[in-house]
């Protein structure tokens, strides 16, 4: 996906049909085209004032996907610094949230999604990388800029938690994991942008 993703980890396991029961008619009252995929729903927001006050107009935004993760955990994760904990990658433990373009609108317009999405499903956000790196998606990748995030995102508000996993030959990436009150104040950094 060109744009931004982000993985909603449910903290109780739910069906994914009855996740979609709950969220499609709520994406129904201020988006367009919300369609039945295989996998999720894809769609465009129309109305981003319902997203809250600082959602940025929404013209030539999107389209956005949700779907089930799907994808089982990586070999070595460590949720530890997790409480509580997400379930285990099983059916609907987490949703893909992602955005077909980029730019800083998409990505505000996602964090505005997300930001809603988390405590309506109970979930944490898996940013799927590391943020306030120089060039972001770049300490996911090497652990380049890790000092540098890891002296902004724990100063912000909510709760955050750097995960890392193995890549073999002992390598290993990491991403932060957060909940939607560290995701408001995230939005309103100056800072701002998801991980590409």
């Amino acid at each position: 996906m060109p744009g931004p993703v982000v993985v909603l980890r449910l903290l109780e396991a739910r069906a994914f049909e009855d996740v979609l029961a709950d969220v499609h008619p709520w994406l129904d009252a201020f988006c367009t085209a919300v369609t039945a995929e295989a996998d999720g729903l894809s769609f465009h927001v129309r109305d981003g004032t319902a997203l809250g006050p600082r959602t940025p107009d929404t013209t030539g935004t999107g389209p956005f996907l949700l779907e089930d993760d799907g994808c089982a955990a990586a070999e070595g994760e460590d949720w530890s610094a997790l409480s509580p904990l997400p379930v285990p990658s099983v059916s609907a433990s987490g949703l893909v949230l992602g955005a077909f373009c980029s730019g800083p609108v998409n990505h505000a317009l996602l964090g505005r999604l997300a930001l809603a999405l988390a405590p309506r499903l109970d979930a944490l956000v898996d940013f799927d990388g590391v943020l306030g790196c120089a060039a972001p998606g770049q300490g996911a990748a090497d652990g380049t800029g890790l000092a540098e995030a890891r002296a902004l995102v724990p100063s912000l508000p909510g709760r955050i938690a750097e995960v890392s996993y193995g890549t073999g030959a002992d390598g290993r990436r990491y991403r932060h994991i957060g909940d939607a009150d560290f995701l408001a104040a995230w939005l309103d950094h100056p800072a701002f942008c998801l991980v590409t």
